[in-house]
């Protein structure tokens, strides 16, 4: 277990995948803000939340595409139990991670315990959209989240 401290890069290298972090935090609505679209290569932390390596869950977002093509988690989807996930924080730790399981969720079924819920275990979860897109709503109808667990 590690103390608190930010996280500044996320590195995913079966996907490819080393991104800076931003802190996010949740909209007026309740809902989780995603980094800006204008910067689609860049992750979001969910800064209410703990930071990778501390105990419960950390959660990162990130887009799936943008109108220039795929964003940072594009290939999130193809993450498979066993692979790994770094995250370089801002005391120069690095927290890794083992992926235990990648799911597809609708958006109206979202596993909002399983994805925020605590614990005594360091755990993280990435979340980016999923499924076909809706031109006439411009969104997404599912939501790809990866599990995972801090490597021992």
């Amino acid at each position: 277990m590690l103390p608190r401290s930010e996280p500044a890069r996320v590195t995913i290298p079966r996907i490819g995948v080393d991104a800076a972090i931003v802190p996010v935090a949740t909209d007026d609505d309740g809902e989780l803000e995603v980094p800006p679209l204008d910067h689609p290569e860049i992750a979001g932390w969910y800064r209410p939340g703990p930071t990778p390596g501390e105990a419960g869950n950390a959660v990162l977002v990130g887009h799936v595409d943008s109108q220039n093509g795929p964003a940072v988690f594009f290939d999130l989807g193809r993450l498979r139990p066993g692979d790994t996930v770094r995250i370089s924080r801002v005391d120069g730790q690095v927290a890794t991670f083992t992926v235990d399981g990648v799911g597809a969720y609708p958006k109206d079924r979202f596993p909002t315990d399983r994805v925020y819920g605590g614990g005594a275990e360091a755990r993280l979860r990435l979340i980016t959209c999923g499924g076909r897109f809706n031109p006439r709503t411009g969104s997404y109808p599912d939501n790809i989240v990866v599990f995972a667990t801090a490597t021992r």
